[in-house]
C-alpha cells in the first residue's frame, strides 16, 4: 500500500536525486573531460563526435528540470535512452558490477529503472510543474 501522506516527499527525493545525478555527469563531461574530449572519446567509440554535444546539453537540460519538477514524467522517460547508449556503448562489455574495469552495466542499469520509476511516480512535492498545472486548472492546489 502507498503512504499517500509520504510517497509526494519519496518522489521529491528521487527527483532531486536523478537531476543532481545528471548535473554531476554534465560537469565531469564539461569541465574534467572537456566537451572536446567527450566528443573525441565518443568518437573512439565509433559514435558521432557531435552526439556528446547533445548527450552534455541533454544532461544538463534533464538535471534542471528534473530538480525544479518541470514535466517530470517526459524527462525522466526522455532521459533512459543516455543511460541505455552508455550500457551498450561502454558498460555493457565490462560486465555486470560497476567496479569492473571500464565500469559495468549495473550502476546506470539502476539509474535507468530509476528514472522509469519517477515517470511512474509523477512530480512528486514542491514541484514547478504540479503548481503549473494546478494553476492553469483554475485553482490553487498544493503542489504536492
Amino acid at each position: 500500500m502507498i503512504d499517500s501522506r509520504t510517497a509526494p516527499y519519496a518522489a521529491l527525493l528521487l527527483r532531486l536525486t536523478l537531476g543532481g545525478l545528471f548535473l554531476a555527469h554534465a560537469s565531469l563531461k564539461l569541465f574534467v573531460f572537456s566537451p572536446a574530449g567527450t566528443a573525441k572519446f565518443f568518437g573512439s567509440i565509433g559514435l558521432p563526435p557531435e552526439l556528446a554535444y547533445l548527450v552534455i546539453t541533454a544532461e544538463i537540460l534533464a538535471g534542471i528540470a528534473l530538480i525544479l519538477g518541470i514535466y517530470t514524467r517526459w524527462v525522466a522517460l526522455a532521459a533512459v535512452p543516455i543511460l541505455l547508449g552508455a550500457i551498450f556503448t561502454v558498460h555493457g562489455s565490462a560486465g555486470f558490477f560497476f567496479n569492473n574495469p571500464k565500469g559495468g552495466w549495473e550502476y546506470p542499469a539502476f539509474w535507468a529503472v530509476t528514472l522509469v520509476v519517477q515517470a511512474l511516480l509523477g512530480d512528486g512535492a514542491y514541484a514547478l510543474g504540479g503548481l503549473r498545472s494546478s494553476l492553469a486548472g483554475g485553482q490553487l492546489r498544493s503542489a504536492h
